[in-house]
C-alpha cells in the first residue's frame, strides 16, 4: 500500500502490459525507440548555424564593415568584395565544417537505431532493429550485448534470478554491478510459462541513481520493484549467459538520452578569450576613428573657405569632361561622421579573419587524427576513438 501511494503521487503514472505493445502504445505517451543526437536538420542548418557562428563577435564586426561598405559616401573598395571575407572565408568554411561534423553524428544515430535486438514474438525470438521497439515488448539480451532501452529484468539464466551488468557507457565505472529478477517471474520464465502481467512506474525522468517506483501485478498479487529490477539503455550484460526484460521506457524517454539531452552551444575557453580580445581590439580600434574623424573635422573647419581650391580635397571637378560637376558635399558635421566611418574600414584589419578561418582548419585537422591515433585504438573491442561530440566544444 505504501508504494501504491507514492507511484499514485505521480502524476500520470505510466501502465505498461508486458508482451502487448498494442495494448501499451495506445496511449500517446510513449514514443518510438528512435534516437537522434544530432544538432541540424535539413531544414534548420541554415538559421540555427549562422544564429550560432554569430555569437562571435568578429563575425559581427565582420559583417558591420561589410555592411558599411555598401553606402555610397562611405565605399572605400568594391561592394561585392566586402561580403567575400565573411560569406565565404568564414562563414562557408565552418558551415562546411559544422555540416561534416553533424553527418557523422546522423551517421552514427543511423548505425545505431538499426541494431538489432531479439524480441519475443509469436513465433518465439526474432531480430529487430532498435528503432522499431515498442514499451511493453519483451526482449532477451545475451551476454556482452548492449541494452537497447530501459527493462525491467523478468528472468535470467541463473535461476537465483541474479544478473550482472557493466555501467561504463552511462557513468564510466568499469566495475560489474547486480541486478534481479523478481523470483516470481524468473521461475515462471525458466519454466518455458508466459504470463500476463502489467507494470505501473512513475514517469520518465533522468535521475539514475535513486529509488525506481513502480509495481508489478502477477496474477492478482502486486509485486514492488525497485531499482535493482531495472536495467537501462547502454548497459551491458556480463556473466550472464541471458536475460529477459520487458521494455518499459524507449528513445529519448530513457534515461541515458534524458541526461545527454541537446545543451545550448557551447563555446571553449580558447574561443571567449578571442571575443574577449576582440572586444579590446575593437575599443582601440574605435578610439583611432574617432580621432581621425575629429581630425578631419577640426581640418575641415579650417579650410572650409578653400574647399573649392584645395588639391585633396575639392567640391568640384576640374576634368573637362566633368567641368563644373559638383561632388555630394554633405556639411563639415557629416563629413566628419563619415570620416569617422571610412576609417573603420580602412583600419579594418586590425581585427584579422583569417585567425577564425585557421582555427576551423585547425579543428577539422585535430578531429580527423584523433580518430585515426593508433594509440587511442582498442584491440581487443576493434574501436577508435570517436568524437561524439562536435570538435569546437571540447
Amino acid at each position: 500500500m505504501h508504494l501504491e501511494a507514492n507511484i499514485a503521487r505521480h502524476d500520470n503514472p505510466r501502465l505498461i502490459h508486458i508482451n502487448d505493445p498494442k495494448k501499451t502504445c495506445d496511449n500517446s505517451q510513449f514514443s518510438g525507440n528512435e534516437i537522434r543526437t544530432s544538432k541540424y536538420t535539413l531544414l534548420n542548418f541554415l538559421p540555427k548555424n549562422l544564429f550560432i557562428q554569430f555569437h562571435r563577435l568578429a563575425y559581427l564586426y565582420f559583417l558591420a564593415i561589410a555592411a558599411l561598405n555598401q553606402l555610397p559616401p562611405l565605399a572605400v573598395f568594391g561592394r561585392i568584395v566586402s561580403m567575400f571575407p565573411l560569406l565565404f572565408d568564414a562563414l562557408t568554411l565552418t558551415a562546411v565544417k559544422d555540416d561534416y561534423e553533424d553527418w557523422r553524428r546522423h551517421r552514427s544515430d543511423r548505425n545505431e537505431n538499426n541494431r538489432e535486438a531479439l524480441v519475443l514474438q509469436s513465433d518465439g525470438f526474432l531480430p529487430k532493429r532498435w528503432k522499431m521497439i515498442q514499451a511493453g515488448e519483451v526482449l532477451k539480451i545475451s551476454s556482452d550485448e548492449t541494452i537497447p532501452c530501459d527493462m525491467v529484468y523478468l528472468g535470467t539464466s541463473d535461476p537465483s534470478g541474479i544478473a550482472y551488468i557493466q555501467t561504463m557507457n552511462l557513468d564510466g565505472e568499469s566495475n560489474l554491478k547486480t541486478r534481479y529478477a523478481r523470483q516470481e517471474t524468473n521461475k515462471l520464465f525458466l519454466g518455458g510459462t508466459m504470463m500476463s502481467v502489467a507494470i505501473t512506474c512513475e514517469q520518465p525522468n533522468r535521475n539514475i541513481y535513486d529509488e525506481f517506483m513502480a509495481n508489478m501485478e502477477l496474477n492478482g498479487h502486486c509485486l514492488s520493484l525497485s531499482q535493482s529490477n531495472i536495467i537501462l539503455r547502454g548497459y551491458q550484460l556480463k556473466n550472464t549467459e541471458w536475460a529477459i526484460g520487458v521494455v518499459v521506457y524507449v528513445g529519448q524517454d530513457t534515461k541515458a538520452m534524458m541526461n545527454s539531452a541537446m545543451s545550448p552551444s557551447k563555446r571553449s575557453r580558447l574561443e571567449t578569450y578571442m571575443n574577449r580580445e576582440t572586444l579590446w581590439l575593437s575599443v582601440f580600434l574605435l578610439i583611432m576613428c574617432l580621432v581621425v574623424g575629429l581630425g578631419m573635422g577640426l581640418w575641415l573647419n579650417r579650410h572650409k573657405s578653400q574647399l573649392d581650391t584645395l588639391p585633396y580635397y575639392r567640391k568640384v571637378y576640374f576634368q573637362k569632361r566633368k567641368d563644373g560637376k559638383k561632388y555630394k558635399y554633405y556639411g563639415i558635421p557629416m563629413e566628419t561622421f563619415f570620416s569617422f566611418l571610412s576609417s573603420i574600414i580602412v583600419f579594418q584589419i586590425m581585427i584579422p579573419i583569417s585567425h577564425y578561418i585557421t582555427m576551423e582548419l585547425v579543428r577539422l585537422g585535430q578531429s580527423y587524427f584523433m580518430i585515426g591515433d593508433q594509440h587511442m585504438y582498442s584491440s581487443l573491442s576493434n574501436s577508435r576513438f570517436q568524437c561524439r561530440s562536435l570538435n569546437s566544444e571540447y
